[in-house]
């Protein structure tokens, strides 16, 4: 018989926090999901991306701002793919180039106020 422990309190706080982005975050209109993969976009970035990029991307947080950014896409790419020591992590072998276009679509649509 295996027995598991209590979950440890960071993960609590993590699935905690992983639901509170996706209760508060409605996806931009005509984002919430990519029907060429299934793939639920506001998911991905809330679980991925919200840790750090604060209201689903809306305002700063320990990331910055996404919301209105005039970063390229080429940039985005870049940086999602790559990150950003000591902060960014990279993401070039967790998430596929749809996924990525479907993440920088989320990001272009998300309103600048939040």
């Amino acid at each position: 018989m295996i027995r598991y422990g209590p979950l440890p309190l960071a993960g609590v706080v993590a699935i905690l926090a992983a639901a509170s982005v996706l209760a508060q975050t409605p996806p931009p209109a005509g984002q919430g999901t990519d029907p060429s993969s299934g793939a639920n976009v506001t998911r991905l970035f809330a679980t991925s991306c919200g840790w750090c990029h604060q209201g689903g991307g809306r305002v700063a947080g320990r990331g910055p701002k996404l919301a209105g950014t005039d970063k390229t896409d080429d940039f985005l790419v870049s940086r999602i793919k790559q990150g950003k020591p000591p902060g960014m992590p990279a993401f070039g072998k967790s998430f596929n180039d749809e996924q990525i276009q479907a993440i920088i679509a989320y990001i272009r649509a998300l309103p600048e106020t939040p």
